[in-house]
């Protein structure tokens, strides 16, 4: 996908992931309509998950020879979810793939703490 896409194909994962979230607690089955491709083979997996007092904005970048920089994850997140943090979770040694989480929580409707 040519860089001036990008944002268009940000816009149609986002509309895939709020039209199709998933139900926490979930079996994280993810078809291909939340992915993008990109030409220089950055794959972006982009996925929402909700249960009744929080959202979970899920975010997956791999690639098949090296581990995706920062300037181009942070560029996808941005288009993703503008405005958002985003926690970086820790990668599997040797793998070129960074996962990042945003949580959305309702405290009008957890449970109190005990």
């Amino acid at each position: 996908m040519e860089r001036e896409s990008r944002p268009a194909e940000a816009a149609r994962l986002r509309a895939e992931a709020e039209a199709r979230p998933l139900r926490l607690p979930v079996n994280r089955k993810v078809d291909d309509r939340h992915r993008a491709r990109t030409e220089d083979g950055l794959s972006v997996w982009y996925t929402i998950q909700v249960s009744p007092h929080s959202r979970i904005y899920d975010v997956l970048f791999e690639r098949p020879d090296a581990m995706p920089s920062d300037a181009e994850c942070q560029a996808w997140l941005d288009l993703l979810a503008p405005g958002r943090e985003w926690a970086e979770s820790a990668s599997l040694p040797g793998s070129f793939a960074r996962r990042f989480d945003s949580f959305e929580h309702d405290p009008a409707v957890e449970a109190p703490l005990a």
